[in-house]
């Protein structure tokens, strides 16, 4: 695409097709490189090996999930765990947090650059007018007599043109469209993590209360297992060693609690702030793990596509078009300006007579400027641009890297975690069988009661780690859809406070006028 189509494309206005008509006309080419988007990486997967189902296991988050390689992803993929309350907090979160309030208005803010900057490609037009009372001394030229009194009349009309014959000034529009290029995408990345971290925070949530409640359960369990064998030595069946055994295993248990209620408290806060509301704001709603569902198909994306869906890798390559339109705007600086001048007006003695024939003045003028010597600064700056665009080159391939990786990561969490789960699940129901067991040869006297200690400590331990397992599948899938790109595509983000304001006529042709007061912006 050349440079002509893409600023027709993107400027809007009524004076921008006509800025880049003129400009690009007279200007001929525009020096400098014309950038050209990488080519994606010529991969067939993301992993060394063949993807593969996953196994399934009992209970929530349990269900088996198979990967859809080339299937589309869904603009609103958060629908796919099927939790109204989950879609309810990412919706609070789009319309109130101030992140994105704050990238749509560093979007339009670059738009506005852009469409400022478009005035360079069209000439520029001023007016004059005045009137002077003079009073003259005729001493002043050698005569004698009264001194001369009269009121002058002027207008002026001057016109400045330089026509973009090397396409420096094309050049910088370009950069500034890439630059808003950047922050476009920049709210898709915003837009992306807030989603992604309100659900993930949720999910944390859920888990935190989930283990909470396994702990308390074990606890309730221990403190009745205490009032029997308080009564069962008062009756001289025990001994008072495995009375206080008991008393500290219960006490370990309960100080466990502590720690998930103050990770749960912090996790809550951390999610109120994703919601835009304040730590005091918090009304309670939760997510339960029980209500969630996996997907069974899960989106794979093609490879080569993963360049165009991802933000910060579009944002990286819009980063690396702007450098390369800095080396266009540094290699026109080095080289002459033509500059087109003309004025046109008149001088009366009188009002009537400012418009007449004989009150007319204009002039024509043209002028040439360009460097002769200034120490090799214009080349140094050039080449520094250069060394910015190889740079910005290099962080794009990084930044392609890594989000190949984020993808490779996530799948191979959603196979492993899936196993995970099966095997924490299995490990749960034979910690149960076993401390049954042991409770029952303890009270038969066949055991003594640290086995019992030991068996329970072991099924706290399973369940715990059954619900971190559940938790982590869904965030595995959560990952996965981040790491995909969040299927931004097929949504619509911005708003119209990211759009340029239109100009327009009275704009153009008259002062801008007193600027607006900003409007208060109170936390609700």
């Amino acid at each position: 695409m050349s440079l002509r189509t893409r600023l027709q494309r993107r400027l809007k206005g009524i004076w921008a097709p006509i800025a880049v008509q003129i400009a690009l006309s007279l200007g001929g080419c525009a020096v400098g490189p014309d950038f050209t988007p990488a080519v994606a990486p010529q991969v067939s997967g993301y992993t060394a090996g063949v993807l593969s189902a996953t196994v399934s296991a009992d209970g929530a988050g349990g269900a088996a999930q198979r990967f859809a390689p080339g299937a589309d992803v869904s603009g609103a993929w958060w629908r796919v765990l099927r939790s109204r309350q989950i879609e309810a907090f990412v919706r609070e979160a789009v319309d109130n947090h101030p992140d994105l309030a704050a990238a749509q208005a560093a979007l339009r803010q670059a738009r506005e650059v852009a469409a400022a900057d478009t005035s360079a490609l069209l000439p520029s037009i001023s007016g004059d007018a005045s009137v002077t009372r003079n009073r003259v001394s005729s001493a002043q030229s050698g005569l004698a007599g009264p001194a001369s009194l009269y009121t002058l009349y002027n207008t002026s009309v001057p016109v400045s043109f330089t026509p973009d014959i090397f396409g420096g000034k094309a050049r910088g529009i370009e950069a500034d469209l890439a630059s808003a290029e950047y922050q476009r995408f920049q709210l898709e990345a915003t837009y992306l993590t807030l989603t992604a971290n309100v659900v993930s925070t949720a999910i944390s949530d859920a888990s935190y209360a989930a283990q909470i409640r396994v702990t308390e359960e074990q606890i309730d369990g221990q403190r009745q297992l205490v009032s029997l064998l308080e009564q069962q030595f008062a009756l001289g069946a025990v001994s008072n060693a495995d009375v206080l055994t008991q008393k500290a295993q219960l006490a370990q248990t309960v100080a466990t609690l502590p720690p998930l209620q103050k990770s749960r408290a912090q996790n809550r806060n951390q999610l109120m702030a994703y919601l835009g509301r304040l730590p005091n704001q918090d009304k309670g709603e939760a997510v339960r793990l029980e209500d969630l569902r996996l997907p069974r198909d899960l989106p794979v994306s093609v490879p080569s596509l993963l360049v165009r869906q991802r933000p910060d890798i579009r944002a990286a390559e819009s980063q690396v078009h702007q450098a390369s339109a800095n080396v266009g705007v540094a290699t026109a600086n080095m080289l002459p300006n033509v500059t087109l001048s003309a004025s046109g007006g008149s001088s009366a003695l009188a009002l009537s007579a400012l418009y007449g024939p004989q009150t007319a003045a204009w002039s024509v003028a043209a002028s040439v400027a360009g460097p002769i010597f200034d120490a090799g600064s214009l080349f140094h700056t050039k080449e520094s641009k250069v060394a910015a665009l190889e740079q910005t080159s290099a962080q794009y391939r990084s930044t392609v890297i890594t989000a190949f990786q984020n993808v490779a990561d996530s799948l191979r969490a959603i196979q492993s975690d899936a196993s995970l789960l099966k095997a924490q699940v299995d490990a749960e129901r034979t910690a149960a069988e076993s401390l049954a067991i042991s409770r029952a040869q303890f009270k038969a006297g066949s055991t003594t009661f640290l086995t019992v200690i030991n068996a329970e400590q072991t099924l706290l331990t399973a369940r715990t780690n059954r619900v971190k397992a559940q938790a982590s599948r869904y965030a595995d899938t959560v990952a996965l859809y981040q790491s995909l790109g969040g299927g931004w595509w097929n949504r619509i983000d911005e708003t119209p406070a990211s759009e340029a304001k239109p100009a327009g006529i009275a704009a153009i042709f008259t002062p801008a006028g007193a600027l607006p007061t900003p409007p208060a912006a109170p936390i609700n």
